[in-house]
């Protein structure tokens, strides 16, 4: 394996976004720069993939030195196992397909070639936070990737909202980021190293000895864990920092896709996961990972129940989906986590994208209560996201989301039997979410593309000045024509749906290649993501393949079934029922829906303002702050400015008297000479007859 052809991974992204910005400088070569984009991306893929099929173990390589002070050496060096490398397969290739998708969306925005490069931007700093062999070099990541999300976010920079929306993201995940910052100084006081292989090593020998009763866990071991549990939760939008992700679908819907679902949004999971020895050593932290994880997957569902915005819905099912990913990892199914953060990439970036082509073609609308019987206009569209919500609602067994979300459910319940209840109470929580996750999304496809034809055009009218202008310049803007220029209409396969079909079979395939062929417990049972008191895959004795998950014969049976079958059977019960009840609501009998959520009024108006969490956020945090930050700029006016402007006022006013002195007239300076000369000598008359 070529070191050079590692480094290209993250760099390709880096250079192309350099290029980018070069070219922009010339009008006419603007329009390369999604093709640049997204061949950069799709290279650091190809050359991911064939990296992986030559990886023999985890292997180091390093760049060069970057820091070196006293005895303290740190290089840019990239950890590579087979956690990263699926980690990588999900950044560049989703990534490649979002950028590709990008090409049709953005086609005609004014600020083409900005977004391009934020998302090269963006695909350089996620890779570098994967592949950091140290915590240092993966914080230099993780802080990229909220400042390319900034960027993102605010895309739109003339539309306050996503300013606004831009400020939350980026000041919501700085508190994460400040417990993530102390978590790696205790971790270089604790193990005297930052780099992940060796600092990870001894974690995973601690606590071999202590599960052997022979080690007593420090105060850092403790405390380690929940530090870099505040940046995980801030990154990942978990219970209580989820309310920026949210708002983060201010920027554009390929953004959604990319950043705040398939990529960035996972990488607080994927922290944890690769760190799981460290949070083995402190009894309390993986049982609270996992209870936030549930609450938040419940709690967000919930919320999706009665969301209106199209976007909306799929955000609040992405910080539930996270949920159930973090359930994964505190109940140390870290194969069932990274399962779902591998399924969920691509039927959550296909859900975006699909929203993505109805907002498109309705001019910006985005409220679900104005749309209705949209198969007809957008057959395409319509049946790609009927794929994608199969997999996130987890219809049984043909579905990606139903065999990676039962792995987590099912490894959590055998984990309550066996070892701890508290995790047959997270359990529950990620069941009644199951249901309500197959109801809401069913909800909104019902809605929007079933039952009597009905549309209300967007007041986006910039995209409409755009289109007209790339019709007068002989270019097909989107893809459309005139003959559409005023009604919804499908997207061209080429560049828009094209990707979408290649998401739609991975949400499909991957889910039953992935359980049935164990992928995820040999993927983790490689890497420092396998757990050590409950090991994924026991290389010494599981060699075969057949994990934790094949070997029934230490679980505990309930009704006289396996944990995981048993799961299989509840979950697609669960699935199937919500999905009817979505059918019977929002296609067979609208009326009798409305008349409900009359009936239910109260109930539904705190779940369409999502439990006034923003308000309350607003009320406790904001509003205080903005108080003392005028108070603070009262005193920094009056006091301390007020001080300074003093200081310079005495030698001002000095100044102002005796520049009368200064007149440029000779008879003056000899007059000020003689009296100078008179005030001397009776100062030394006055000294000598003292």
């Amino acid at each position: 394996m070529s070191n050079l052809a590692v480094i290209l991974i993250p760099w390709l992204p880096a250079l192309a976004a350099l290029l980018i910005a070069v070219i922009a400088l010339k009008e006419k070569l603007q329009k390369l720069a999604a093709p640049i984009c997204a061949a950069a991306i799709g290279a650091s893929f190809v050359i991911a993939m064939i990296v992986w099929s030559n990886l023999g173990g985890p292997e180091t390589v390093d760049f060069y030195n970057w820091i070196a002070f006293g005895d303290f050496r740190l290089g840019m060096s990239y950890f590579l196992d087979p956690l990263t490398m699926v980690m990588l397969g999900v950044v560049c290739g989703v990534g490649c397909l979002i950028a590709i998708y990008a090409t049709g969306y953005m086609k005609g925005d004014p600020g083409y070639w900005r977004f391009f490069t934020y998302v090269a931007l963006f695909i350089f700093s996620m890779t570098t936070l994967v592949m950091a062999d140290n915590l240092v070099l993966l914080f230099l990541g993780w802080e990229g990737v909220g400042a390319c999300s900034y960027l993102l976010i605010g895309y739109y920079y003339d539309k306050p909202f996503a300013v606004s929306a831009a400020k939350k993201a980026f000041i919501v995940n700085r508190v994460g980021d400040f417990g993530f910052l102390l978590g790696i100084f205790l971790c270089y006081q604790r193990y005297d190293t930052v780099q992940l292989s060796v600092m990870l090593e001894a974690a995973r020998h601690n606590v071999e000895m202590l599960a052997a009763g022979a080690y007593n866990p420090t105060a850092a071991d403790l405390w380690i864990p929940f530090l870099l549990m505040v940046g995980a939760f801030g990154k990942s939008a978990q219970i209580p920092l989820y309310v920026w992700l949210p708002d983060a679908m201010a920027g554009p819907t390929p953004v959604s896709a990319l950043v705040h679902a398939a990529t960035m949004v996972t990488a607080g999971v994927y922290l944890i996961a690769r760190c799981i020895p460290l949070f083995e050593l402190s009894p309390a932290a993986l049982p609270t990972v996992a209870v936030v994880g549930g609450c938040t997957a419940l709690f967000a569902a919930t919320i999706a129940l009665c969301c209106n915005d199209l976007k909306g819905v799929f955000a609040y099912s992405t910080v539930s989906q996270l949920g159930y990913m973090f359930v994964g990892v505190g109940a140390l199914s870290t194969d069932g986590a990274v399962f779902h953060l591998f399924t969920h990439a691509f039927f959550k970036a296909l859900l975006f994208l699909t929203a993505g082509s109805v907002m498109h073609a309705l001019a910006g609308q985005l409220d679900i209560r104005t749309m209705g019987g949209l198969r007809h206009k957008m057959p395409v569209t319509c049946w790609l996201m009927f794929i994608g919500c199969l997999s996130l609602a987890g219809f049984p067994f043909i579905t990606a989301g139903f065999w990676s979300k039962d792995l987590i459910l099912g490894d959590a319940l055998a984990y309550g039997l066996d070892h701890n209840q508290l995790y047959l109470f997270v359990t529950l929580l990620g069941v009644i979410t199951a249901f309500l996750t197959a109801f809401y999304t069913f909800r909104l496809w019902f809605t929007v593309f079933m039952g009597e034809e009905k549309f209300e055009m967007g007041d986006e009218h910039h995209h409409e000045e755009h289109e007209e202008e790339a019709h007068a310049e002989g270019d097909e803007a989107h893809g459309h024509d005139d003959h559409h220029a005023h009604e919804p209409h499908e997207m061209p396969w080429l560049p828009m749906n094209a990707p979408l079909v290649v998401l739609a079979i991975g949400a499909i395939i991957f889910g039953v290649l992935g359980y049935k062929l164990h992928w995820f417990e040999n993927i983790i049972g490689y890497s420092t993501a396998n757990p050590v008191t409950v090991p994924v895959l026991d290389v010494a004795h599981h060699g075969d393949g057949h994990g934790a998950h094949g070997d029934k014969a230490h679980h505990t049976y309930i009704m006289g079934m396996d944990p995981h079958d048993f799961m299989i059977v509840l979950s697609s019960i669960l699935a199937i029922a919500g999905i009817a009840l979505a059918a019977f609501f929002f296609w067979l009998n609208r009326p009798l829906t409305d008349r409900l959520a009359k009936t239910f009024a109260p109930v539904v108006r705190v779940l369409e303002n999502k439990y006034y969490v923003d308000e309350l956020y607003d009320m406790v945090f904001v509003q205080p702050l903005k108080r003392a930050g005028g108070l603070f700029y009262v005193v920094d006016a009056m006091i301390i400015n007020g001080l300074v402007s003093f200081v310079a006022w005495v030698p001002a006013m000095i100044g102002r008297g005796v520049r009368p002195a200064q007149s440029g007239r000779l008879q003056g300076y000899g007059l000020g000479i003689a009296m100078g000369v008179a005030i001397f000598a009776l100062l030394i008359f006055m000294a000598v007859n003292r």
